[in-house]
């Protein structure tokens, strides 16, 4: 109930300001009208400022208007209030003054503050050059500590490339010097081999086995048939197969001469055996001559020359007329060379087995031969002249029997065959058919032993 009566009485008020303001405002406008106010009253300037409230509140769109005619004619009141109060007059000229003195002490303010703002802009500009060409300079720091880094991978990698040939080439010194060990280790191997094979295993026979009786032997007849195997293509006289010449032939050779006293050579160097290995020189009949020289050298003292050249490598029927000429050459170079042995394996049927036993060991029998420059359809053959027949015979003829009486069953007949085969260059001229393509490398080897020492014997007189 008490709220009712209060809000009853705030509206009264409220709608009776603006009446009171209205009977004002329509009392102030009469006055003006009439020009009754002359002199400045503050409760006119109240009632004139409550006035123009009150219209504001009331009558917006006609102060808009009242507002626009002052704006362009001036203000009415404060014209008036201006004439009649100089103090009022002066308040309001300098409170203009003020507000100009006020707004170009400010726009001095605008303009040192934009001073100021611009010194910053420009610091801070010159600042972002500073730094931009700091930052050039560092991009510039970084492109040469990157092309360093580049100089430096590069130098690294051509270090470590020179590492890597310097490691490879040590690495190829290490292998050519373990295969130079292991060519070397080889070499002593096949050396200690050579000297096993010629001396461990093997022991010298220095006591006759057999003995002949020349007695028995007085026909030539008897003498053909013992000792000698005459090709069909040719035949042998007594005039060349004689006992005393041969046993009264003296084929000794002083061992203390300078140079080669013996020369091995191989006009068949392609011949190999049953077990030979394609390439291997060693396990040919070039290998044979090699270790019979060896043994010549290490055992019985002898300087031997073992000549290694080929001549049966294209065409094997001229392998004689092809190396007479090599091997008159090396003996026109060592002069002193009294004894020359041509080593051959021999070919038979594939049946046959040329071997036997000597010392526990299996050894490859061997044959001595010998050409007559004879055949039977040509008779004496005049360009094959051998002056050294008569010598070559004796020779071949004393190693049979040495070898018969010491090493029986270890040789076959001597063969005796139509041409000359190159050994007119010496007396004492020697062609071996040592084991035969049957035989294995071992046996050709193993049979160098005792011929070595037949060989000795002969060439140092031990035999009679």
């Amino acid at each position: 109930m008490r709220r009712t009566d209060g809000t009853k009485r705030n509206n009264i008020i409220k709608k009776g300001i603006p009446i009171l303001f209205i009977l004002i405002l329509i009392w102030n406008l009469k006055e003006t009208g009439s020009g009754a106010v002359s002199s400045f009253s503050f409760t006119a300037v109240l009632a004139k400022a409550l006035q123009g409230q009150a219209a504001e509140t009331v009558m917006p769109f006609m102060v808009y208007q009242t507002r626009e005619e002052q704006s362009q004619k001036g203000n009415f009141v404060t014209a008036k209030v201006l004439e009649q109060t100089p103090f009022f007059s002066y308040a309001a000229s300098h409170g203009n003054q003020k507000a100009l003195m006020e707004d170009s002490y400010f726009y001095e303010l605008l303009l040192q503050e934009q001073e100021k703002e611009n010194e910053k802009r420009t610091e801070e500009i010159t600042a972002e050059n500073i730094n931009g060409a700091d930052a050039e300079g560092e991009n510039i720091n970084i492109e040469q500590m990157l092309a360093a880094m580049e100089m430096e991978n590069q130098k690294a990698a051509a270090a470590m490339e020179q590492e890597g040939l310097k490691e490879k080439e040590e690495k190829e010194k290490e292998k050519k010097e373990e295969q130079a060990a292991a060519l070397a280790e080889g070499e002593a191997q096949e050396t200690a081999n050579l000297q096993q094979a010629a001396g461990a295993g093997f022991t010298k026979v220095m006591e006759r086995q057999k003995t002949y009786d020349w007695s028995a032997y007085g026909s030539f007849e008897s003498l053909l048939e013992e000792f000698y195997a005459v090709d069909a293509t040719t035949k042998a006289s007594a005039e060349q197969i004689n006992l005393e010449n041969f046993l009264h032939k003296d084929l000794t050779i002083d061992k203390n001469t300078q140079g080669y006293q013996i020369l091995i050579f191989h006009t068949h160097s392609q011949e190999s055996f049953v077990d030979s290995v394609a390439g291997d020189k060693s396990t040919t009949i070039v290998g044979a001559g090699e270790r019979l020289a060896q043994i010549l050298r290490e055992e019985y003292g002898y300087s031997v020359l073992h000549h290694t050249g080929e001549y049966d490598v294209e065409y094997r029927d001229q392998a004689y007329s092809k190396a007479l000429p090599a091997i008159e050459q090396v003996l026109a170079e060592n002069p002193e060379i009294q004894v020359v042995l041509d080593l051959h394996r021999d070919e038979v049927a594939e049946g046959t087995k040329l071997v036997t036993d000597i010392n526990g060991r299996p050894t490859a029998k061997f044959m001595f031969f010998n050409g007559l420059s004879y055949t039977n359809q040509t008779g004496k053959i005049g360009y094959l002249i051998n002056d050294n027949l008569g010598s070559n015979l004796a020779f071949s003829f004393q190693m049979q029997v040495v070898c018969n009486e010491y090493y029986p069953n270890l040789t076959r007949r001597i063969y005796l065959k139509g041409y000359r085969y190159n050994m007119h260059l010496k007396e004492r001229f020697l062609l071996v058919e040592l084991g035969a393509q049957t035989n294995t490398v071992e046996e050709a080897k193993n049979a160098c032993d005792p011929l070595a020492q037949a060989l000795d014997m002969v060439l140092s007189g031990m035999v009679y």
